[in-house]
């Protein structure tokens, strides 16, 4: 889809009240044009495979939490996790990788980070040198700098509360990813 295809652009001044053709952010991150994060959401999830930076066995924490909504949604996923050889979601056991460059072909990988923004950077500086284009950067993952990094750097990143987001946190896959999934074309069955 090129950047002049919006079908379904819903006129922008409409959503924001300000600024046309700019979603409002939180203070202190940047705003990009509504479209494009919807956009590049679809662009994510085009990919054949998909990696969880940050998996965790622990099913409290989100690490955990993402990774089982991409095993729920039976698509192709690998947990990132330099510590814990196996995650097992709903009996279903998940061999891990270190880190997105010992992917086997990175560059077919779309990568949901889960880790605190002081380790997020070198993990984007590693995943954008492995070849990987697309990253979903979960909320709580980013400060501006990252985010500038994120967007600046990969051919399709989602961070932040701008574009379309349905989520009160920001770009999330458990809350706007069947929505991205459909607009992808991606076909899927639930597992629950």
């Amino acid at each position: 889809m090129s950047d002049g295809d919006n079908n379904e652009q819903i006129p922008r001044a409409r959503l924001t009240g300000h600024m046309p053709g700019h979603i409002k952010a939180r203070p202190g991150h940047m705003a990009k044009p509504v479209s494009t994060q919807e956009r590049e959401a679809a662009t994510f999830f085009e990919k054949p495979n998909f990696a969880v930076a940050g998996a965790s066995a622990d099913e409290n924490k989100f690490g955990y939490k993402i990774l089982a909504w991409y095993h729920q949604h039976s698509l192709p996923v690998t947990p990132l996790n330099p510590k814990t050889p196996v995650i097992s979601v709903d009996g279903t056991e998940y061999k891990t990788v270190a880190s997105p460059s010992k992917l086997e072909n990175p560059e077919s990988y779309a990568l949901s980070i889960v880790t605190p923004p002081h380790i997020t950077k070198a993990l984007l500086k590693e995943a954008h040198e492995a070849g990987i284009t697309a990253v979903w950067l979960q909320p709580g993952t980013f400060d501006d700098e990252v985010q500038k990094y994120a967007f600046e750097t990969f051919q399709a990143a989602l961070a932040g509360m701008e574009g379309g987001t349905q989520g009160g946190q920001g770009w999330c896959v458990l809350v706007d990813g069947e929505s991205a999934l459909e607009r992808a074309g991606r076909k899927w069955e639930s597992r629950l």
